[in-house]
């Protein structure tokens, strides 16, 4: 795992082919039928829910108090999850005290924030929370995203985890998971907000696949920036970038990946490898932005930042409907205007 600028990077995953499942089916699987991967009566009792490592959680009621990952609880609230959340880690609060951009929606002033930081989380604060249930987004296999290795004992022991896979599978997938597991916690997938933030979702899609087919051959980079390195970011690994290719976005694939292939590490002598019309660039608050760069001669020099085509990317979209609508429109609407640079 890399630390600049931030160590969870080669954690980002890319999410599988195939569309969004219809909310009404959503709803139906996690009513304690259909394939079992979650259910509770509307009463309270018993609950279940089978998680994206295939444990099933099981408890005698709904759980009444969720701590999470904040990509994981913004998208859980987008959906209707709401008083249930209590407590937070991940990249919460910017250092002026405004929430950052990860954390969504969330009314983080009201929640209880166990880590702001990679590596931060505290265990005893964690405690008092008394949690029901620990949520979090799974970038590689059964890892929970920002739960520090030294410590995911004790963590794990105090609560039971439902994870959401987010690597190697398109951006549909941990977006339908996130919703039957808002549908389990009592969310109701039926509500104008949520059927709204679909059809604006559907529709960006579809803006998206066509500007892709009207600007065919412009090439995209997906990268991030740091102090060192550029790093040029894999389209077969990265959830969004995976859905991106497939609605027809040429997307440039580093050919020296790194260990987990999410990847691959360019010194700023070396950003120049790949020849991009449109460079995505990492707008995580860990990571370099454009701003950030004019003392890089290398970077002045690309092409797509001669052309003014840098847009912001984010790398751990929010798996909601809602999160990612804004998202696609923008980047359709960038690739519908974007030229050529060669």
């Amino acid at each position: 795992m890399w630390t600049s600028p931030s160590p969870s990077l080669t954690r980002r995953g890319l999410l599988g082919a195939g569309g969004a499942v219809a909310l009404g089916a959503l709803i139906s699987a996690c009513g304690g039928g259909g394939d079992g991967k979650g259910g509770a009566s509307p009463s309270g009792g018993a609950w279940t829910f089978t998680d994206d490592r295939g444990t099933a959680v099981k408890l005698k009621s709904r759980p009444r108090r969720v701590v999470g990952y904040v990509g994981a609880l913004a998208a859980l609230y987008d959906f209707g999850v709401d008083q249930q959340i209590v407590g937070v880690y991940g990249p919460t609060k910017l250092k002026d005290g405004k929430p950052d951009p990860q954390a969504g929606n969330l009314p983080v002033d009201r929640l209880t924030i166990i880590g702001n930081a990679y590596g931060e989380f505290n265990i005893e604060k964690y405690a008092s929370l008394r949690p029901d249930l620990l949520v979090d987004n799974m970038f590689v296999k059964d890892e929970l995203f920002y739960v520090p290795a030294e410590s995911k004992d004790k963590i794990y022991a105090l609560a039971p985890q439902a994870a959401i896979s987010a690597g190697d599978v398109a951006l549909p997938k941990p977006i339908e998971r996130t919703a039957a597991l808002a549908a389990a916690l009592g969310a109701d997938l039926k509500s104008a907000k949520v059927t709204a933030a679909r059809a604006r979702f559907d529709k960006a899609v579809e803006s998206l696949r066509a500007a892709a087919k009207a600007n065919a051959g412009l090439k995209v980079l997906a990268a991030s920036a740091s102090p060192d390195l550029f790093y040029a970011s894999s389209p077969n690994k990265n959830t969004d970038l995976i859905y991106f290719k497939e609605l027809g976005l040429d997307l440039i694939v580093p050919d020296k990946l790194g260990q987990d292939g999410y990847f691959e590490d360019l010194s700023w002598e070396n950003a120049d490898k790949y020849q991009a019309d449109v460079i995505m660039l990492d707008s995580r608050t860990q990571a370099l932005q454009p701003k950030d760069l004019g003392s890089k001669p290398s970077w002045k020099d690309l092409p797509a930042v001669k052309a003014g085509q840098v847009v912001p990317w984010q790398p751990e979209p929010r798996f909601s409907y809602e999160g990612c609508a804004p998202i696609i429109e923008a980047l359709a609407q960038t690739i519908r205007t974007a030229k050529k640079t060669g």
